[in-house]
């Protein structure tokens, strides 16, 4: 077993985190065979890597994620945030992201109420897919109640567009793979600050929000937007909200469920943004007065 120390203390989440050993990479070479396409096509590709990662709480394992074996400690802190978990980010007391022969565990220490209310969540969900919910035993459980945000403007398409036309830059290994989600902050102008890649785009959503919550902390997402090159569902905009998020900007489409989530939490939310054109579903200045989608 290889160990990443990773420990971290309430206050000390803008710290570095120091690793003794290298997690596995996010890629790797294999080799292929390529037929038909361009004569002499290379006989090598580089393809993502997807690991079991388990989220430990105070020694109990509370759910595995497929991921790609990168930003995991921000991976931990923003799911734990997202997935209400924790209600603040110094309710974790400790991290550590341990390689096993399995996967990948991070191993967190969270303060007592968090845990006892997570004991009993536990009870209600058994598993987690890339589309949503499984095995949750209870309709009541499926949704929780979203946050409602801070008023905002929402964005002007001229620097939504900025921030989209930038995107791709900031997916390395995207470019490299194919097989990748990115999810991105952008300031009120458009300029793309940070951007993380997933194999999974809830992954790649709560590693952004880890990330911007432990080095800008209670600012992380004053006056600007989240990105993100994947659809928007009801749980990309309920993690937005917990957050305090204000617009989502999508690059597919979002479902009707999204939509009504979005609005009640009072949040703008954007998709189909693509060159030159996107489209405001629901507005955090100026809520639609038409019917909300059924």
């Amino acid at each position: 077993m290889r160990r990443h120390s990773n420990s971290q203390g309430g206050a000390a989440m803008k710290a570095p985190h120091p690793q003794a050993q290298p997690l596995p990479p996010d890629g790797c070479e294999v080799p292929v065979e390529v037929r038909g396409g361009i004569a002499g096509a290379p006989g090598r590709d580089v393809v993502a890597e997807e690991v079991p990662v388990a989220m430990v709480y105070n020694g109990i394992s509370h759910a595995v994620m497929m991921a790609s074996p990168s930003d995991l400690a921000d991976f931990g802190l923003g799911f734990s945030l997202t997935e209400g978990i924790l209600d603040r980010p110094e309710q974790l007391f400790g991290l550590e992201v341990q390689t096993v022969e399995e996967g990948i565990s991070i191993d967190m220490h969270i303060a007592g109420d968090c845990f006892a209310r997570l004991r009993e969540q536990r009870r209600n969900m058994t598993g987690r897919t890339g589309c949503g919910l499984c095995g949750t035993d209870s309709l009541a459980h499926a949704i929780r109640p979203i946050q409602r945000v801070p008023v905002q403007p929402v964005p002007p398409d001229d620097k939504v567009q900025r921030a989209l036309a930038s995107l791709r830059k900031h997916q390395p290994l995207q470019a490299q793979t194919g097989a990748t989600h990115g999810a991105a902050w952008c300031d009120a102008d458009g300029r793309l600050l940070q951007a993380l890649e997933d194999v999974g785009r809830h992954n790649a959503l709560d590693k952004l929000i880890g990330a911007r919550i432990r080095h800008h902390g209670a600012a992380a997402f004053d006056n600007g937007f989240a990105l993100i090159s994947s659809r928007a569902s009801f749980e990309m905009v309920q993690k937005c909200a917990s957050v305090g998020i204000r617009c989502l900007v999508a690059v597919s489409a979002p479902t009707a469920l999204a939509i009504r989530e979005a609005r009640a939490a009072g949040m703008t939310l954007i998709g189909f943004a693509r060159p030159g054109r996107h489209v405001i579903y629901a507005r955090g200045d100026d809520q639609f007065s038409e019917e909300t989608p059924e």
